[in-house]
């Protein structure tokens, strides 16, 4: 099944590796895991290590030259590699340990194709690098289509804050227009970038530095900015190497508001 996959088109090779982490994660969902500590309070377990074992498996046959930078096995490969591929295995490894079904399996090609895929509604939201779409067994493929019409907004809490005092997402959660206008949420993984692509969220909120080549939310941002989404840092800039967490809504209106909103707490 993997060798299909050598001829196709990145995009083809993206969804195949998501496709390929999210039934490991799928399958190993309620087993009793034990934690792969990593310092800091973050940690791991089989699953992760499992799913990014899958996905290198459909990367290597496909696209054997290319370098993988995994969030489990680290970079391998060529250093001097022309093409590189982010994978996070399992995001939100915190809710899957606990039981909940809020993660996701993010594989993206450097400046190209990527894929996000929900391992328990079966949806893999993915793109070219020039359109964006979400595809399910048993359907059509749909184009992802952002609306801020739900009014929620995920915003991620967990730490580090390397913009405070300056920004802090507890105080936009506080704001009094963010309360007037939107409502919080706080999933934990980057699926909710992919849900602000698909419409089903009006935008979403992460303090941190460059984001832009991270294994969690590369693709998730290719995604978007695919989708039409606006996407910046948490200062409004474009996301590059001195950038400052990301800001990504539905449209032009919802960033403007919420960056009015960051900018009157710093």
């Amino acid at each position: 099944m993997i060798n299909s996959y050598a001829s196709g088109d990145d995009v083809s090779v993206a969804i195949a590796g998501a496709r390929a982490g999210a039934v490991v994660v799928r399958t190993m969902y309620g087993q009793r895991l034990n934690r792969i500590d990593k310092g800091a309070g973050d940690f791991a377990t089989a699953a992760d290590v499992e799913a990014e074992k899958a996905i290198l498996g459909v990367i290597r046959a496909a696209r054997p030259d290319d370098a993988v930078l995994g969030e489990e096995g680290g970079q391998q490969g060529a250093a001097d590699a022309g093409r590189q591929w982010l994978v996070d295995p399992l995001c939100g490894t915190l809710n899957y340990a606990v039981g909940s079904m809020l993660v996701a399996v993010n594989v993206a090609l450097c400046e190209g194709a990527a894929a996000v895929a929900d391992p328990f509604s079966g949806e893999v939201f993915f793109t070219d690098g020039e359109t964006a779409w979400v595809r399910q067994d048993g359907a059509d493929d749909a184009p992802l289509t952002p609306t801020p019409a739900t009014r929620l907004v995920d915003v991620n809490l967990d730490p580090p804050f390397p913009s405070a005092p300056g920004f802090r997402a507890v105080d936009l959660l506080a704001h009094p227009e963010f309360v007037e206008r939107f409502r919080p949420r706080v999933v934990s993984t980057t699926l909710a970038l992919a849900w602000v692509a698909a419409g089903k969220r009006a935008a979403y909120v992460t303090d941190g530095g460059d984001l832009s080549r991270s294994v969690h939310f590369a693709a998730g941002i290719a995604v978007c900015r695919a989708a039409g989404c606006v996407v910046t840092g948490i200062d409004g800039a474009p996301l590059g190497e001195a950038g400052r967490g990301l800001v990504v809504a539905a449209d032009d209106e919802t960033h403007g508001l919420l960056m009015s909103m960051m900018r009157s707490r710093s």
